[in-house]
């Protein structure tokens, strides 16, 4: 027999939903959609592609933003349809189903929370994300493509269209580094939390003694550039190499020096791209993601700078944010949020929204605490 408390459930779901309302404004939202339709509907929208690309992308994410808040609304309102009709049949089937739907909602409510969140000045930026091996050798090359399949799977389970923009493939087995796009809207609010040093322990498929070995594999997460963040670079200040794509490839792709190293000499920031085909195609993203680093260091720096006037430095991420342990036992654990599960291989398969949500919480409490 069920003992959930349907009456104060009910009531704790319309009052998260009121505060999440709050802060997402349906009213608002209504009255965007509206003039993003006007925009979309005029003749000439696809006279300049790139614009139309925005405005058509602009009114997706905010038709998609105002269809969860009535689509959960909706979902309550069923529910305690459901709860009444069991309690009046007395229905143990029914009431089964309504505690089933219960766990749906709050699932979905939590998620849409966190997402109110996310109101950092790039958080509803699309993001680029760079992996790069670090210490721990081969193994290290590995779990960075262990790391680089777990986002592109957890893009894959939204819905989130992403572009790799560039591979750089380690001799024995795996990746030096990979860079890529997440093409959503708060993809960088939510994958930010992902930066920082993620470390592997496990029996070493390497190694022939069948030892267990640590490795390590950094990930940054920056917001992608738009043309509004004004970042301009002299070509003065960058300094540009072609050269022949390596790794898995066809066509063009290793028989042309199409690949392409750009250098900002002032600080010393480097960008390659080699996945596209035309060394222009390569040059255009490189220049993109190169932006956007800018961007986020500017960002760094006007935040230090309030920091150092407050009288208040501190870093705000440790050098090791999350274990992923294979042996001897099995389990991923957060270090800053404490959040840990014990199945790796759904993690590795791409199911990290938990420690997304957690790390987001996570995040504004210490924002608030700092406050």
């Amino acid at each position: 027999m069920a003992t959930t408390d349907f009456p104060a459930e009910l009531r704790d779901l319309r009052t998260t939903l009121d505060s999440i309302e709050s802060v997402s404004d349906p009213t608002a939202l209504r009255a965007k959609i509206a003039e993003l339709s006007e925009q979309a509907s005029a003749p000439d929208l696809w006279d300049d592609p790139e614009a139309a690309q925005k405005v058509t992308s602009a009114l997706s994410a905010a038709q998609s933003e105002l269809d969860r808040v009535t689509r959960l609304r909706g979902r309550i309102d069923d529910l305690e349809t459901l709860v009444e009709m069991a309690a009046e049949e007395d229905d143990e089937d029914t009431l089964a189903e309504a505690e089933a739907e219960l766990v749906g909602i709050r699932k979905d409510l939590g998620e849409l929370e966190v997402r109110t969140l996310l109101a950092g000045e790039y958080d509803q930026r699309e993001a680029v994300v760079t992996i790069r091996a670090g210490a721990g050798g081969v193994d290290a090359a590995d779990f960075a493509e262990m790391l680089l399949r777990m986002y592109l799977r957890w893009a894959e389970r939204h819905g989130y269209p992403t572009t790799v923009l560039d591979t750089s493939y380690a001799e024995e087995a795996g990746l030096k580094s990979a860079t890529f796009e997440v093409k959503a809207p708060y993809a960088f609010g939510h994958l930010s939390v992902e930066a920082g040093t993620h470390r592997l322990v496990r029996i070493s498929p390497f190694d022939n003694q069948g030892r267990r070995q640590t490795s390590f594999a950094a990930v940054e997460v920056i917001p992608l550039i738009e043309q509004t963040d004004s970042i301009e670079i002299p070509e003065s200040e960058i300094k540009v190499d072609v050269f022949r794509s390596s790794g898995p490839g066809g066509q063009s792709v290793n028989t042309t020096d199409s690949a392409v190293r750009m250098t900002h000499i002032p600080t010393g920031i480097v960008v390659s791209m080699q996945n596209e085909k035309s060394q222009i195609q390569n040059r255009a993203a490189a220049l993109r993601v190169l932006q956007s680093r800018l961007l986020l260091v500017r960002k760094a720096e006007e935040d230090a700078k309030k920091k150092e006037l407050a009288g208040d430095i501190k870093a705000s991420w440790g050098d090791q944010m999350r274990s992923y342990v294979l042996q001897p036992y099995q389990m991923v654990k957060d270090l800053r949020t404490e959040h840990e599960v014990g199945n790796p291989a759904a993690v590795f398969d791409g199911d990290i929204d938990d420690f997304i949500e957690a790390g987001v919480r996570w995040r504004r409490a210490q924002q608030v605490a700092d406050a």
